[in-house]
């Protein structure tokens, strides 16, 4: 009978643990690069990104979605586009909402005046208003639901817990590796 000499870089199957682990490990990764390509890409492209929280456009784009928008000439915004814009002070909510362009009129001057209306609501939003920019953002596409992971990440807590528990689990991995490569040496 022969025997042979123990190879430590001999490949040997893994436990069912260790192969959980890994699969795990690689879903993770593979879920934070998407979130990452998320966040950056769409930006390089020119679009800019808002998360809707509110109901008002629920069908459309539900609550908790990501819109982005393209930035595009005011001439070329019609009935029925969906934008991005912050209303008039004192006639309606405070920040920016994503409402869809339920008509287009003109004020004296010439200049358009729009009305918007979310989706879910019965009436149109009971302000006019015109836009200053020659520019405005206008809704190119969505990614529903991922507006909660990214209004989570403003929440400084949650915000270390997601970079934090990765480079925690990161520097554990690398110090138990070390730990085993002592060991070994410490075995021959």
């Amino acid at each position: 009978m022969t025997t042979q000499a123990y190879d430590p870089y001999r490949w040997q199957p893994r436990s069912p643990r260790k192969r959980a682990a890994k699969a795990a490990a690689t879903v993770s990764c593979a879920v934070c690069l998407a979130l990452a390509a998320l966040m950056l890409l769409p930006g390089l492209f020119g679009y800019e990104r808002y998360v809707i929280t509110s109901g008002s456009m629920t069908g459309a784009y539900d609550r908790g979605s990501i819109v982005f928008d393209e930035v595009v000439p005011v001439g070329d915004l019609r009935v029925g586009d969906v934008i991005t814009y912050t209303p008039p002070s004192g006639a309606g909510p405070d920040g920016m909402i994503t409402h869809r362009i339920d008509s287009i009129s003109t004020d004296q001057l010439g200049r358009p005046l729009f009305r918007t209306k979310g989706d879910a609501n019965e009436a149109a939003d009971p302000w006019t208003f015109s836009l200053d920019e020659p520019t405005q953002a206008r809704v190119a596409f969505h990614v529903p639901y991922v507006g909660y992971l990214f209004a989570a990440l403003a929440i400084r807590p949650v915000r270390l817990l997601v970079i934090g528990f990765p480079a925690l689990l990161l520097a554990l991995g690398v110090l138990g590796g070390l730990r085993r490569e002592a060991h070994r040496e410490a075995r021959s």
